[in-house]
């Protein structure tokens, strides 16, 4: 029988950066809202069975009526309220999982995912349990001391930029969060830091894409106009 998937989408977010009176995530590009885009990549690849859509207490019926029912979205079986932070909106989304052996989390604001990114993601999971995308750094990265000097200049080739899709064994990724929920989640900034946090398994890295960017900016939404223009060419 084939393991059950399950993507948790997070579109909580005040999007502040945009300083736009709606909320990035329901942006739009081309006529759709940013975050259609990626529920719309999870919705067409056969080995996601489940999606749950994670957003702010007031958009709940928002989210049903102009983004689930309005696009068709038969696979968002729930619309989950998230917490204060990026990881009480993850810690929701697990909470409402049901069955699930493997779980994707993913920024509802990555618009750029795809079938074959989710695939790679997947397999990266089955070796070890957790599995993130991301790209090599095309700049080089500079370690800096509090006082800004700097005291580390790593290989290019072996730094990355993290990006989601990230995938996990759904009993890895709840047991570390429900470990780490006890004591102190600061400095929590992705999903695969609970699991490195947590230390019970390694993280692998696979490639995902130049173009998946978070769009947190303007700027970020003007490249995704243009890249979605590319597309359709």
């Amino acid at each position: 029988m084939r393991e059950r998937c399950t993507a948790i989408v997070l579109a909580a977010g005040q999007g502040r950066r945009m300083k736009s009176k709606v909320k990035k995530q329901f942006l739009s590009i081309a006529g759709k809202p940013i975050v259609y885009y990626s529920l719309h990549c999870f919705e067409r690849t056969s080995f996601i069975d489940e999606i749950i859509l994670v957003t702010s207490s007031d958009c709940v019926e928002y989210c049903w009526k102009n983004i689930v029912d309005k696009y068709g979205f038969r696979k968002v079986k729930k619309v989950v309220v998230g917490g204060k932070e990026r990881y009480d909106s993850v810690y929701a989304g697990l909470l409402a999982c049901k069955n699930a052996d493997y779980v994707y989390i993913h920024d509802g604001t990555r618009s750029f995912i795809d079938r074959e990114m989710l695939k790679r993601a997947l397999d990266g999971a089955k070796q070890t349990g957790a599995c993130a995308v991301g790209m090599p750094s095309k700049d080089t990265v500079k370690i800096l001391d509090r006082d800004q000097y700097v005291t580390k200049t790593p290989k290019r080739s072996r730094v990355w930029t993290v990006q989601t899709p990230q995938v996990f064994r759904y009993k890895v990724i709840r047991e570390a969060h429900d470990a780490l929920r006890k004591g102190s989640m600061e400095g929590i900034t992705d999903d695969s830091m609970v699991v490195e946090r947590h230390g019970k398994c390694k993280v692998k890295m696979v490639e995902g894409s130049y173009e998946n960017l978070k769009i947190t900016t303007m700027d970020d939404l003007f490249v995704a106009e243009v890249i979605l223009r590319g597309r359709e060419l």
